[in-house]
């Protein structure tokens, strides 16, 4: 029953903030994710780690437990301790596990007797255990519990938005997962019973949480899609139209006439469709830059220069 130190196996400061442990997770997921390190044992004990210290350290709830539990299974294993005679009840009685005044005395017993009946109400103590101290903590039986599993999984803004299917491997076989259109960075795909067995033979759960990838052309912010177009100086200066190709195919966008550089267009529906909410789709904004042409002709400049001098500096 060897103490795990979460921090370490994530690489993270003790005092590390969600969004810090998020990024080291995600770094050492794809760093060690099996698909890209085939038959390497070792890459996948550590993955399976890398795992277990996310699942811990990424839920507020779990994460304080293991602070407060840890750290004092820690100082008490390195004092020469046996995990066996731990005095758990001292942790338990903070935590709410049983009333203030001790464990709960057999019938019979004198008051206040110190046994180890303590009443843990509804706290799973085989469950804490593992989850904070991993597959090594067995006892003499295996948790009765399935458990959840979660995988990160990459796609790029254009399957975010039309959705798309990923091939998993699993035991042998390969298991076919629809991730539907409109998923963001954390979203999670279910693929139920896929988790890991319990001592019964039941399975929990397998979560794909998503990772959608920076888009070189388009910005997104919720369900909204940002991005340039350039318009030449005298469509800018006397209206007219461009071609702006979106996910969902080519648009003609009008330009007003008098439109200068930074002013924002709106295409209605034109941005990511909606999650969990069919037929539904975000706006697109079209930021406008102002391009001029590299070269004119001498007619040209002397054209320009008189309708400059109409209208002064400005």
């Amino acid at each position: 029953m060897d103490y795990k130190d979460y921090y370490k196996i994530l690489g993270v400061d003790r005092n590390a903030d969600a969004d810090t442990i998020k990024k080291a997770y995600r770094k050492l997921a794809r760093q060690y994710h099996p698909d890209v390190n085939k038959g390497d044992k070792k890459a996948e004990e550590r993955f399976k780690e890398i795992n277990e210290a996310n699942d811990v350290l990424s839920d507020p709830e779990k994460r304080k437990v293991y602070d407060q539990l840890g750290s004092n299974y820690q100082q008490y294993r390195q004092s020469g301790g046996d995990p066996r005679s731990y005095d758990w009840g001292q942790w338990f009685q903070q935590a709410g596990g049983y009333p203030a005044g001790g464990a709960r005395r057999r019938p019979g017993g004198a008051p206040g007797a110190s046994t180890s009946t303590a009443d843990f109400g509804e706290f799973d103590f085989s469950d804490l255990m593992e989850s904070l101290f991993g597959e090594r903590y067995r006892g003499q039986r295996q948790s009765a519990r399935a458990r959840d599993l979660q995988q990160p999984v990459q796609i790029t803004l254009e399957e975010s938005y039309h959705g798309t299917k990923r091939v998993l491997q699993k035991d042998g076989q390969e298991l076919e997962v629809t991730i539907p259109a409109g998923v963001k960075t954390g979203s999670k795909v279910r693929m139920k019973g896929q988790g890991a067995k319990g001592a019964r033979g039941q399975a929990g759960d397998l979560y794909l949480v998503i990772d959608v990838a920076p888009d070189p052309t388009y910005e997104r912010k919720d369900d909204d899609l940002y991005r340039d177009i350039s318009v030449n100086a005298f469509t800018a200066m006397l209206g007219g139209e461009v071609t702006v190709q979106t996910f969902s195919g080519s648009v003609a966008v009008t330009v007003p006439p008098g439109t200068s550089s930074g002013r924002r267009i709106r295409l209605r529906g034109r941005g990511m469709p909606k999650l969990n909410d069919k037929g539904q789709f975000g706006d697109m904004y079209l930021r406008v830059t102002i391009t001029v042409p590299p070269h004119l002709s001498d007619e040209d400049r002397k054209t320009l220069g008189n309708i400059a001098r109409n209208y002064g500096s400005d």
